[in-house]
């Protein structure tokens, strides 16, 4: 069993009060790590390590060198890919094929990325006839960064790379359901010559660590991704002490198929939309529209497509669909299709759990389930289920489509399927969404916002976006 320590100010450290909680492997069930159980005291103690690092040499360092540490953290993650690889499916259940070739890639990605924004990052200037006015980027000193267990390498680097290439110094606290890549990520910082108390991981629950983070006076930013309802309690604390805020928060995203589609590219675009990582992306396409006159055609394709999908142990590479998170949380997603069948849903395909060898029926494994026959407006149709369970409407005419869309209070993405450019503009510019994508799915440019609106979130991140959160803008006018 691994046993993981907080890092603090370059040290490896308990918890101040001895406590532990056990990390579980979702693919069998079996205990895999001891983490920290921390309290306010450690995040106080790493709170107070990274404002002293920014008080210190690090305060001082030039947009050159930390471009360069964050590029020798792509480099050396790059180095130990597999081992990183094996850790993120080992902690989350998720396929080894998607940790290779998906999470790690993508955490690379952004070290690398934010390194060439910083570097050539602008700003304005203003002339006046008697003076001229110039902008400056400024660290804004400590933030948190609190990140979920669904992509734990792939969302904390998202965070973790702007914030320190713009200067500033961190407190991590990772979903204690899922904590090994993100000790990982503190090791590699360390090794490539990042300075004690730059960047610091406190393990432990929402409410031991991640509650007393929020509400630190010395912290001036918090970074959050999670769920909705803990959103607004973040968003409650943190407006108290006046902290830049970002919340990226759920999603109930709508995949809409008209008829003049490539039906056998929309088929194949959401099964991969609807159950990659098992449903557990908040931008998954957990509601499906199609138009009426290629509704059966559609399905055909689509259920052919779900069915081909491997399901079963995340150490093989041929598997696609493995786990969800937790027992709890499979509990969950049960219950939802409990519900749907209550609510008149019929199940298409799956509903239950997989037949798997015995070594893995410990796991926490449900099969890929697809829902047809609800109305759009029920609660299984709404409500964010964050699972492998897709639900299934026709709808007439462009009108019904957008009302269907539209009608959750979450507004992160959606997908929007069809071959006329001027419906496609027109629609997208219509959906209550932050972020479109047209014959496609999951797309990222990392120049572009990221985020969402209503109960989705507050914020945009990615590029620029990225940089002006991490960051306080400076003027200067001198007089000529």
């Amino acid at each position: 069993m691994i046993e993981l320590a907080n890092h603090i100010d370059g040290k490896a450290q308990p918890a101040a009060s001895g406590a532990t909680l056990e990390d579980i492997g979702p693919a069998t069930g079996a205990v895999v790590a001891s983490i920290p159980d921390s309290s306010a005291e450690d995040v106080d103690a790493a709170v107070g390590a990274a404002r002293r690092a920014f008080e210190g040499p690090w305060g001082r360092t030039s947009t050159a060198e930390r471009a360069d540490l964050c590029d020798a953290v792509a480099d050396a993650i790059e180095a130990d890919l597999d081992r990183f690889a094996e850790l993120e499916s080992l902690d989350t259940g998720k396929p080894i094929h998607t940790a290779r070739t998906i999470d790690i890639p993508r955490a690379i990605a952004n070290f690398r990325f934010f390194a060439g924004a910083v570097r050539h990052d602008q700003t304005g200037a203003h002339a006046m006839a008697d003076a001229i006015n110039y902008t400056v980027r400024k660290p804004l000193g400590v933030v948190g960064l609190i990140t979920p267990w669904n992509l734990p390498l792939y969302l904390l680097s998202w965070k973790t790379a702007p914030a320190l290439a713009t200067g500033n110094t961190v407190v991590a606290k990772p979903s204690e359901l899922t904590p090994l890549t993100a000790s990982a990520l503190a090791d590699v910082l360390r090794e490539v010559g990042v300075p004690d108390g730059v960047f610091n991981v406190v393990h432990g629950r929402g409410v031991g660590a991640g509650a007393p983070l929020v509400a630190h006076p010395d912290v001036a930013a918090i970074s959050f991704t999670g769920g909705t309802a803990t959103g607004a309690h973040v968003a409650a604390t943190a407006a108290g002490t006046f902290k830049k805020l970002s919340l990226e928060l759920g999603g109930k995203n709508a995949t809409v198929v008209f008829a003049d589609a490539d039906v056998d590219a929309a088929a194949a675009g959401a099964a991969r939309a609807a159950f990659t990582n098992t449903g557990q992306v908040c931008l998954c396409g957990s509601r499906i529209l199609v138009q009426r006159g290629v509704y059966e055609r559609f399905m055909e394709r689509f259920v052919a497509a779900v069915e081909a999908m491997p399901q079963g142990d995340p150490r093989d590479a041929a598997t696609r669909v493995s786990t969800v998170i937790s027992a709890a949380h499979r509990d969950k997603v049960a219950s939802y299709v409990a519900l749907a069948r209550e609510e008149g849903g019929t199940i298409r395909f799956g509903g239950g759990v997989p037949d798997l060898p015995p070594e893995l029926r410990g796991g926490f494994y449900l099969e890929p389930t697809v829902v047809e026959g609800l109305s759009p407006g029920c609660r299984t149709s709404t409500e964010e289920i964050f699972g492998p369970v897709v639900t299934v409407h026709p709808f007439d005419d462009e009108a019904e489509a957008l009302s269907i869309a539209n009608g959750t209070r979450y507004g992160l993405s959606a997908s929007v399927w069809t071959s006329d450019l001027t419906r496609a503009h027109g629609f997208a510019a219509s959906l209550k969404v932050g972020m479109v994508w047209v014959n496609t799915w999951l797309k990222r440019d990392l120049r572009v916002p990221f985020g969402g609106t209503k109960d989705s979130g507050v914020g945009r991140e990615g590029g620029k976006y990225s940089l002006a959160f991490y960051t306080e803008d400076q003027n200067v006018c001198i007089q000529l």
